[in-house]
């Protein structure tokens, strides 16, 4: 799949999720076999430019390319100053949020909150594209804001007549938030008249139905989310079913421990050692999900203060795992997409 200038080394692209695809997390899944991966969302208000959130969510030092940059508000200026402020910064290509049903973002007219406001629609997209020539623009969206207003294909034609380039499409309005299952036939009925790539997203949990997916859409590539927290070698498990019709063996207790080892460092590193910790938790409480003793190990692995003692408080609980032969299975692996995240 292609986007602007860059040709992705597949069709998996990691969603992007708040407080999920950080620097790390995004550095994981594409050494582990994302084509692409989107960050998680970036504010559009200038105010919040000079806070260390934002400096650390505009760092990109080391990613591979191509690197995405998720943008999120309602104002059209502001939509395209932030636009440029995350080019000047590294950002490759530019993702705009229409797409998140979260309350405190709808509330303010952002995110899915905007399909209910076509004109305005137009507007962000065509002042963001203006706002950074020669970079690829993308858009996330959903089928619509309910049930009734599915206006996925109005907004396809706005946002091609506006010179974006890639359209994602989740498979549930803003008014299903995450409730419910995805449904694909709005998508494959977007693909079916589109003139760029589009992105299939919702509920992609398996190779099996990475692949069903693909074909009963047409999409171009389909984004995957909740089903990679603490399961960042799906997109390799995908990438082999696509290419052999076979699936790949589960990774052994060893490899996960392993990955987690070196998320967990890299967290503290990005972070520092206070914060990694705390934002180490969830992502150690969704790679052990399903696996032996797990509640209990979660539980004390959430009252520990520091680095020392996570790191040994998780190597002991993995050697226990590997003590009694373990792997992480589907039942398991299927545990983690109950978490929510954007």
């Amino acid at each position: 799949m292609r986007i602007g200038p860059y040709l992705l080394k597949n069709n998996l692209i990691v969603a992007p999720m708040a407080g999920v695809t950080d620097r790390p997390f995004r550095q994981l899944c594409k050494r582990l076999g994302a084509g692409m991966a989107v960050s998680e969302m970036v504010t559009s208000n200038s105010l919040l430019y000079g806070s260390a959130k934002t400096r650390r969510r505009a760092n990109h030092e080391g990613e591979v390319d191509p690197i995405s940059v998720q943008i999120a508000g309602a104002d059209p200026k502001m939509m395209a100053d932030a636009a440029r402020y995350n080019v000047e910064h590294g950002a490759q290509i530019i993702d705009i949020n229409m797409g998140c049903p979260a309350k405190k973002v709808c509330n303010v007219m952002a995110g899915s909150a905007l399909l209910q406001n076509e004109k305005l629609v137009s507007q962000i997209l065509t002042a963001v594209v203006a706002a950074v020539p020669g970079v690829p623009v993308t858009l996330k969206a959903r089928t619509g804001w309910d049930k009734q207003h599915r206006n996925a294909l109005s907004i396809l034609k706005i946002a091609e007549n506006s010179g974006v380039q890639a359209l994602a499409l989740h498979g549930r309005t803003r008014a299903c938030a995450y409730t419910g299952h995805a449904e694909y036939d709005t998508i494959a009925a977007v693909k079916a008249v589109a003139q760029i790539p589009v992105v299939a997203n919702g509920d992609i949990t398996t190779p099996e139905q990475a692949a069903y997916v693909l074909h009963y859409t047409g999409a171009d590539a389909v984004m995957i989310g909740r089903a990679a927290q603490g399961r960042p070698w799906i997109f390799r498990e995908i990438d082999y079913f696509l290419r052999t019709g076979n699936r790949m063996p589960s990774p052994e207790i060893k490899e996960i421990y392993q990955v987690l080892h070196e998320h967990m460092l890299d967290l503290y590193g990005f972070y520092g050692e206070e914060a990694g910790v705390k934002i180490a938790r969830k992502h150690i409480s969704w790679y052990t999900r399903g696996l032996r003793d797990s509640a209990r190990f979660r539980h004390q692995m959430n009252t520990l203060p520091d680095v020392k003692q996570q790191l040994v408080a998780v190597g002991e609980f993995f050697e226990q795992c590997q003590h009694y032969g373990e792997r992480i299975d589907d039942a398991a692996s299927e545990c983690n997409i109950a978490v929510e995240a954007q």
